[in-house]
């Protein structure tokens, strides 16, 4: 099992992805993404998705807030769990060239239209609509949403 963040930063109605095409064999490849990654030696989620943005964004953000805590059930690979924050405060340059793919601010009513997981969007919804943190957990085939349960706190 893997720990690891994910974080959407945004700005006004629009949020920042990664389209992540620059890396091979990257599981990813071709989808749009948050930003995030895995936990190193000794950090809080906060620690770990300060740290993640930054690297992949140039962004410094600050008082990321916990949306909701993700489980990955994936058939073929390990399970992760995932702290998913949004961030709407945040200091910096934008990377021009940053070293998972190409960044862009989306705005949200171009979301459906950019390949992603059906997961994520699913994620953008609860964001939106949870009062309180959600725990969800998805179960996954390869790229496939085999089944997804929420709960919300």
């Amino acid at each position: 099992m893997k720990l690891g963040t994910l974080c959407y930063v945004k700005k006004d109605d629009s949020y920042l992805l990664l389209h992540r095409i620059k890396k091979e064999n990257d599981m990813h490849q071709g989808l749009w993404v948050g930003l995030g990654g895995k936990f190193e030696a000794r950090e809080s989620p906060e620690d770990c998705v300060i740290r993640e943005v930054f690297e992949e964004s140039g962004l410094q953000i600050e008082n990321p807030r916990l949306k909701g805590i993700l489980t990955f059930d994936e058939q073929f690979v390990e399970d992760w769990h995932v702290f998913l924050f949004v961030a709407e405060s945040f200091s910096g340059e934008l990377l021009k060239d940053s070293p998972e793919g190409h960044l862009r601010w989306v705005k949200e009513n171009e979301l459906a239209d950019l390949p992603m997981y059906e997961g994520d969007r699913h994620f953008f919804k609860w964001i939106n609509e949870c009062k309180g943190v959600f725990s969800a957990k998805l179960k996954y085939d390869g790229r496939k949403l085999l089944d997804y349960q929420i709960i919300e706190y």
